[in-house]
């Protein structure tokens, strides 16, 4: 460690900041099991074992909640956590260089803007007055659609929003790893008569599968975290009933109407499911070829 010094001083503040902002607020979990009193504090609040938990499970609205939490992460997995794999393997086909990279910059954009400012382009884009896409379906002769207001599209409209904002930013490891194949593969592909789709799908993909798999049990873990950022800044109260999640439920009845223990007891088992994802992901991937997919 010493010889190690000046790079491990380097580590330190990543350190430090998962320490005081990931470990140590761990502490408060134990709300979960108090009747907290701000008069006692999160240490002097009376015991009340798992009544929250009762409370929770035995309550009609977080079931609703729960299966919009797990409906809205499994077209994530299983629209925008595929989308940046096909754009990296469409962007390594592409020959010209100075038009690849024009394409990249493009796609990276939208990364770099917080939800609060894409959640209001969103917002004038879809417009039923004025929004740009519900005026050419007006000049088709149909009528506007309510699309951040309907249950029939509002998961349409997040689905295809999140693919658009990650999918350029999500690419970078992929082509990374692209980047890292031997292209003495492609030329002996080449000159047994591959066609460039062939040389994709049996050499760039499966040369990739062990990134993709780790990045597939990342997501798998956070199936519990549907994104609380975007759906905060487009939902409204009339497409509650599809667009309400974990995160947005603990924020209302947690911040706004400061039931903080029993808030804590949804977190708290929020975590704990995507924790037991994570090494369920971990041991079935593991048994893949001699444990080369593992994560540890």
């Amino acid at each position: 460690m010493w010889k190690y010094r000046h790079y491990y001083i380097l580590l330190l503040p990543a350190l430090l900041f998962f320490v005081f902002f990931h470990y140590v607020p761990m502490a408060g979990v134990i709300l979960a099991f108090k009747d907290f009193s701000y008069a006692k504090g999160i240490f002097g609040s009376e015991w009340v074992g798992l009544e929250h938990f009762r409370r929770l499970f035995g309550s009609a609205s977080f079931y609703e909640v729960l299966g919009n939490t797990l409906i809205i992460s499994f077209y994530r997995i299983a629209f925008v956590f595929v989308s940046p794999i096909i754009f990296a393997l469409l962007l390594n086909e592409l020959r010209n260089v100075r038009f690849k990279r024009f394409v990249q910059t493009i796609s990276y954009l939208p990364h770099f803007i917080s939800w609060v400012v894409l959640g209001g382009i969103i917002m004038e884009l879809l417009s039923p007055t004025r929004g740009v896409v519900n005026y050419f379906i007006k000049l088709l002769g149909f009528e506007p659609i309510y699309f951040l207001s309907s249950n029939d599209h509002f998961r349409g409209v997040l689905i295809v929003s999140d693919i658009w904002q990650s999918v350029g930013w999500g690419s970078i490891i992929y082509l990374a790893a692209i980047a890292g194949i031997n292209p003495d593969q492609y030329e002996s592909a080449s000159i047994d008569g591959a066609t460039r789709w062939q040389m994709a799908f049996r050499i760039t993909l499966p040369s990739i599968l062990p990134t993709v798999v780790i990045l597939f049990i990342f997501q798998l873990g956070g199936i519990m975290h549907a994104g609380f950022d975007q759906i905060f800044n487009l939902y409204n109260p009339s497409v509650y009933k599809v667009a309400d999640i974990i995160d947005t439920y603990v924020y209302r009845i947690g911040l706004v109407n400061l039931d903080y223990d029993y808030t804590t007891a949804v977190g708290l088992f929020k975590n704990v499911v995507g924790f037991i994802l994570v090494i369920l992901a971990n041991v079935v991937t593991g048994r893949i070829r001699e444990g080369e997919y593992r994560l540890w």
